[in-house]
């Protein structure tokens, strides 16, 4: 043993320790000095990592969330957007009646803005309280982005409108004409 702790000598010169022992304390020691790293983690070290992963786990959660938000904020923009560059202008005296939010709603059309609106050539869509014609093409980049805003489109396939009859009230109602000159 080169270089003894001054109270190791003492301790061993009394003969209270062994020179064995000593040696282990030295190894032990030095081990400790030398060591990498801490053996094995404790229960605190692990409590503290699993809060971190938790953390890390909400804060990538939270993060997707904004930015789906984002993102529905974004098309709902592009939709406006499209809203406002394609609307076809609205003029007439003929009352065009249509439901939106539970309620009959009413835009001035002319006879030809009146036949493609029943056609589904032209869409109607909601910007903010008020409502615009759209041609077909423009309604569809709409609905792509924000499928609410479209109110009114008499073109859309069969499939995708919620059936309100059923057929045996179809072949009831097909026996009565109905004027070709009707408007409501």
């Amino acid at each position: 043993m080169a270089k003894a702790n001054p109270l190791q000598e003492q301790l061993l010169k009394a003969g209270l320790v062994k020179k064995s022992k000593v040696a282990e304390v030295a190894r032990e020691q030095n081990k400790a000095r030398h060591a990498k790293g801490p053996s094995e983690p404790n229960e605190i070290q692990r409590e503290a990592e699993r809060a971190r992963l938790e953390k890390v786990e909400r804060d990538r959660a939270l993060a997707a969330e904004r930015k789906a938000q984002a993102r529905i904020t974004e098309l709902r923009a592009q939709a406006r957007q499209i809203i406002e560059d394609k609307k076809v202008p609205r003029f007439g005296e003929s009352e065009y009646r249509f439901t939106a939010d539970g309620a009959i709603r009413t835009l001035l059309v002319d006879e030809d803005l009146r036949k493609k609106l029943s056609s589904g050539t032209l869409v109607i869509a909601r910007l903010g309280d008020r409502y615009e014609l759209l041609p077909r093409a423009a309604g569809d980049k709409v609905r792509e982005r924000d499928a609410s805003m479209i109110v009114l489109d008499h073109g859309q396939d069969a499939d995708t409108e919620p059936s309100v009859g059923t057929s045996e009230d179809d072949a009831y109602y097909a026996q009565f004409q109905v004027p070709d000159d009707l408007v409501w």
